[in-house]
């Protein structure tokens, strides 16, 4: 599973990018407020993804530029109706805090906005979001004033790099050995993206 992409900005389409990672372009679906901030084309950008994979669309990857965000759209794709187009919707109106504070005096009307989100969708999404425990939803949206773009402790490596492979199809245990030995022959320094660009370069031998 990836859990998150760091890579430059290749390409910003109407409802996902291509974000390239030492070469290897990964297409993410992500909200129009996403889109709509992430850098311009050619400079580096941070994803936190989630992963998903259905019969229909095979995997697929959603992007969001905080953890907040990501856990909110977690949180919102368990309720009943809610896919992930209309979680990415809700979100594109209505960031972490201010959809807690929505959900807390059930404003149905402020999520109703959200495209796709009729007064019914939004009434459910209100009143599950309002019973949850606090801890559910994410911190952020009851803290005011706090900046949601905290430092987030950053996985290893060779973690990520075993990651993006098995994002690639590879199979885990296969994605393990080449990251292993291509940590073997760069040294325990070695960034993501050259540990990616060895094992890719190994398996294709």
């Amino acid at each position: 599973m990836i859990g998150r992409l760091r890579g430059t900005v290749a390409e910003i389409g109407e409802e996902d990018a291509l974000i390239d990672v030492m070469g290897v372009g990964y297409v993410v679906r992500c909200g129009a407020r996403t889109l709509s901030r992430l850098p311009p084309l050619g400079e580096e950008a941070l994803l936190h993804i989630e992963t998903q994979w259905s019969e229909q669309a095979g995997m697929r990857l959603y992007g969001f530029l905080t953890r907040d965000e990501r856990r909110t759209f977690l949180i919102l794709k368990e309720i009943q109706g809610v896919g992930p187009k209309a979680a990415l919707s809700v979100l594109d109106v209505l960031p972490p805090a201010e959809l807690a504070a929505a959900a807390s005096r059930q404003d149905k009307a402020a999520i109703a906005r959200a495209q796709g989100v009729g007064p019914k969708l939004a009434l459910r999404i209100a009143t599950e979001l309002k019973d949850k425990p606090l801890t559910d939803l994410p911190v952020s949206a009851f803290a005011p004033g706090a900046d949601a773009r905290e430092p987030v402790p950053a996985p290893s490596a060779t973690g990520e790099a075993v990651a993006a492979l098995i994002g690639l199809g590879v199979a885990e245990p296969q994605a393990r050995r080449l990251v292993e030995a291509a940590a073997q022959r760069l040294g325990e320094a070695a960034l993501t993206p050259a540990l990616i660009k060895a094992a890719l370069q190994e398996l294709g031998r």
